[in-house]
């Protein structure tokens, strides 16, 4: 899910892409009136990862220096949750279910695990990678992508889910096809059965990969494009790929042996401005507007997350 100054090779490709018509989507009410549209971020955040946590919270990262907003899809109101540091980024994000908030680190090569209520980090991980972009979590371990590398990084989590040490992290190689270099692997999902499902930005590829056997499997879309294709969210069939520089979430029904998908529809919304990812909550899928286009991001930038239908 993810980039700024890393990024800028692969949105310079993205630039020169024609963005395709689609149909808006409709009003959306399935948050109830008290749900706000669209939620406004602070000026120069420089938005990429979002998820939900416990209720209606969300949380938000921060490419310019790993910070992490915390705020209510309710109320639309937040507040810095973890502080920025020179040097840091925040990527793809994922809240477990033991209330730990997981941030892939980007070009720091690593990720940090914080607690999701008060924002205590409970562990670093070093992974040497080049550019780790996004992550999930599953019931054995976390996972991580790298879109320069034809690699994902395991962090296999002990009985009742302790975070492990460093020595414990693993670097899993990836088969050709999903390890070719030029596909910019990005999004990554798991489904119930421990698969993992990755998607090529640039290669406009989506793959199943499953971790203990180090196979991998391209999904037929049935000439569907997920192009562009940046975060990734699995929600019982269906899988949203988000296409950021098409301004569209492509919703996608997944066949059950993960060798076939269908595509249900293209989502957009007038207020899309290049969304990263996005998070799920009730009927509703919330959107965060990353504005890779910008040429030079400014602190008196504007940023958004937008709601739309599920």
């Amino acid at each position: 899910m993810h980039r700024r100054t890393l990024f800028a090779g692969a949105a310079g490709v993205a630039a020169a892409i024609a963005l395709p018509g689609t149909a808006n989507a409709g009003p959306n009410t399935a948050g109830g009136p008290a749900f706000p549209e669209v939620i406004d971020l602070p000026d120069g955040w420089q938005p990429e990862g979002i998820a939900t946590g416990r209720g209606t919270t969300f949380y938000v990262g921060s490419l310019a220096d790993g910070a992490v907003y915390r705020g209510s899809l309710a109320t639309g109101r937040g507040a810095t949750f973890v502080a920025g540091a020179a040097g840091k980024q925040a990527l793809g994000l994922e809240h477990d279910h033991r209330g730990r908030l997981w941030v892939a680190g980007a070009g720091g090569g690593g990720a940090t695990v914080y607690d999701g209520d008060s924002g205590r980090v409970l562990a670093e991980y070093a992974f040497g990678g080049t550019f780790v972009n996004d992550v999930v979590v599953t019931g054995r371990a976390a996972y991580f992508t790298d879109s320069y590398q034809p690699v994902l990084y395991e962090v296999p989590l002990g009985p009742l889910g302790r975070l492990p040490g460093q020595s414990a992290v693993r670097t899993i190689p990836l088969p050709g096809g999903l390890g070719d270099a030029d596909g910019f692997n990005n999004g990554i999902e798991a489904t119930p059965d421990g698969r993992l499902l990755v998607v090529q930005m640039l290669a406009d590829r989506l793959f199943a990969f499953d971790p203990r056997r180090g196979t991998a499997t391209q999904v037929d879309l049935g000439g569907a494009s997920v192009l562009q294709g940046d975060g990734l969210l699995l929600r019982g069939p269906h899988l949203y790929v988000v296409r950021n520089f098409f301004n569209v979430i492509a919703k996608f029904r997944l066949g059950h042996d993960l060798r076939a998908a269908t595509l249900v529809e293209e989502i957009t919304h007038p207020k899309f401005d290049i969304p990263a990812t996005v998070a799920g909550f009730g009927g509703s899928l919330y959107a965060v507007n990353a504005r890779f286009n910008l040429p030079a991001p400014a602190p008196t930038d504007t940023y958004s997350i937008v709601r739309v239908p599920a």
